[in-house]
């Protein structure tokens, strides 16, 4: 299933499937199954409810409508925790001038710092220094504490994309790169969860690209994380416990912006596109502060 949460006209708001076979129409979940939570947050905790979606989808009258009448969510609005994996790809690690490292790094974000497939990423008024980087993500379904190779991917409830826009000169501002990751509406996620069953397992082998304005910055593949993400998962829970509707986000191959001569920026009018093979493309514009 590829599921999404949507604002639609006068004020209403609900969780929406793709339908196979159509790039325009959407299955409306919500009104097809009253019984469903109009938030996609609440509906991935609970396996009747993600039952209940599946027996939506192939209801033959379920309740559609069409893409260009609603605005797109996060997937995951109040996730407790955004865990972020810095230098999961030797080449990104090399280019930053670090060697491969023996442990990845981690950082968090926060939910201001969000924003939505086809909303802006923003430019904050202090830097002009916004870069992008492709990373894949995983929303996490099940409650999860010290697993192992053979039980991590569980508790994963689906797949998506993030594009981890940093503001350069802040991240560098400390030894801590948290508040260079943070400023308000900078990371996109979306523009949809795709539950796993529909990807190779633990997204392996998935081509993962950055295009700004149509160029591409970043052309690389997961079977290249030096950290896949069923090791990403054991590495996280031997120290903390992963909760329903936490997110991951794991890291970005070579090709950011800051690391080429001269560096790129992304500035007010650029169209910054991710895409994921099997997934889908997370597009949105940029604009300023």
């Amino acid at each position: 299933m590829r599921l999404f949460g949507f604002k639609g006209p006068n004020g209403y708001e609900g969780v929406g499937a793709l339908t196979k076979g159509s790039s325009d129409t959407y299955i409306d979940l919500s009104a097809t199954d009253p019984q469903i939570p109009n938030h996609l947050q609440d509906m991935i905790i609970s396996k009747e409810m993600m039952d209940r979606a599946a027996k939506a989808i192939s209801n033959p009258n379920a309740v559609t409508g069409k893409m260009s009448g609603i605005t797109f969510k996060v997937p995951i609005e109040r996730p407790g925790k955004i865990v972020c994996m810095g230098l999961n790809y030797a080449d990104h690690a090399k280019e930053g001038g670090n060697a491969r490292p023996e442990y990845p790094s981690f950082f968090m974000r926060g939910p201001s710092s969000m924003t939505a497939h086809l909303s802006p990423i923003v430019r904050p008024k202090v830097s002009d220094k916004l870069d992008y980087e492709a990373e894949l993500a995983f929303i996490v379904g099940k409650k999860a504490r010290n697993l192992t190779l053979d039980n991590a991917l569980d508790c994963v409830a689906g797949y998506s994309i993030f594009n981890d826009g940093s503001i350069r000169d802040y991240q560098r501002k400390t030894t801590q790169w948290t508040i260079g990751k943070n400023f308000d509406q900078t990371g996109a996620f979306g523009p949809w969860l795709v539950t796993p069953d529909e990807l190779p397992v633990g997204c392996h082998g998935l081509n993962i690209q950055s295009r700004l304005n149509g160029q591409v910055m970043q052309n690389a593949n997961t079977k290249d994380f030096l950290w896949g993400i069923a090791e990403t998962i054991v590495l996280i829970t031997e120290c903390m416990t992963l909760e329903p509707g936490d997110v991951v986000i794991t890291g970005t191959p070579a090709g950011v912006g800051y690391a080429r001569t001269p560096p790129v920026f992304m500035k007010p009018g650029d169209i910054c596109e991710i895409e994921i093979e099997s997934i889908g493309i997370l597009r949105n514009t940029i604009a300023d502060e």
